[in-house]
């Protein structure tokens, strides 16, 4: 299939960007990975296409005293390959290899990613595991949003007409946090049929709902596995019934428990 008609522009800075952004069934492309295959196959239609690649500012990873800054634009493939990320933010240097191939991550963004909100993606599982807070932009204002708030349902965030992510912080990891990131998928690369993003006592699941899904184990395993039997109701897929989902989650529970 051929993508429906849209306009295109390539705003010179965040300014020109926003008031674009603020136009009537405006849309940002940023890596193009995620929304080019959904205009193709007509899932997305938007009347205007504003490309925010090589806007200035936005595709820098900072390390200071505080939280580490990511800006929306740094690619999945600079953030396989920052020292930086992996001397601080573990988990999610754990979880870059897991996303796509490589010559998706050499395009694709990490604002890309998190503003899609696909369920099965492994950035939002591991924003909402680390509470990172992200930082969306209008002509008008700078807001801040914690992760676990962003994600509203099934492709749908908290981000607003005009609204813009551009940076996201992650608390720097301590000496004595634990971090692991496990998924199952059917061949690598592939989306995953359900993957965790476990932070210390959080416990974030992917592919298990219409967001990512967080729970607290602090007891014993086997608590642990009770209570995820009980409460996680994964939906089904065309390959997977939801008990199998179920199944496979509390496997990576288990490996999880047993790795951190």
């Amino acid at each position: 299939m051929k993508a429906p008609s849209f306009a295109y522009a390539k705003p010179a800075s965040l300014a020109e960007a926003l008031e674009l952004l603020a136009l009537p069934g405006a849309k940002a492309l940023a890596g193009g990975q995620s929304l080019i295959p959904t205009l193709n196959m007509r899932l997305s239609s938007p009347e205007l296409l504003v490309d925010i690649t090589g806007l200035q500012g936005f595709s820098e990873i900072k390390v200071s005293n505080g939280p580490i800054r990511i800006g929306a634009l740094v690619t999945h493939a600079q953030l396989e390959q920052s020292p930086e990320v992996k001397k601080h933010l573990p988990l999610l240097a754990q979880a870059v290899p897991h996303v796509a191939h490589t010559a998706i991550r050499n395009r694709g963004t990490l604002g890309g990613s998190l503003a899609l909100a696909d369920p099965a993606a492994e950035y939002p599982a591991v924003a909402v595991a680390l509470e990172a807070v992200f930082e969306i932009t209008s002509k008008t204002s700078i807001r801040r949003v914690d992760a676990a708030k962003f994600f509203k349902g099934l492709f749908e965030t908290d981000l607003k007409a005009g609204e813009l992510l551009t940076a996201v912080e992650f608390p720097a990891a301590k000496p004595a946090d634990k971090s692991v990131f496990l998924e199952l998928a059917r061949r690598n690369g592939d989306y995953a049929i359900v993957g965790l993003a476990a932070h210390n006592d959080r416990f974030v699941f992917l592919g298990a709902g219409d967001r990512p899904v967080q729970f607290s184990f602090r007891n014993n395993l086997e608590e642990a596995k009770a209570n995820l039997k009980a409460s996680l109701k994964p939906p089904a897929d065309l390959y997977n019934t939801s008990a199998t989902k179920l199944h496979l989650a509390g496997v990576l529970l288990e490996r999880a428990w047993n790795t951190r």
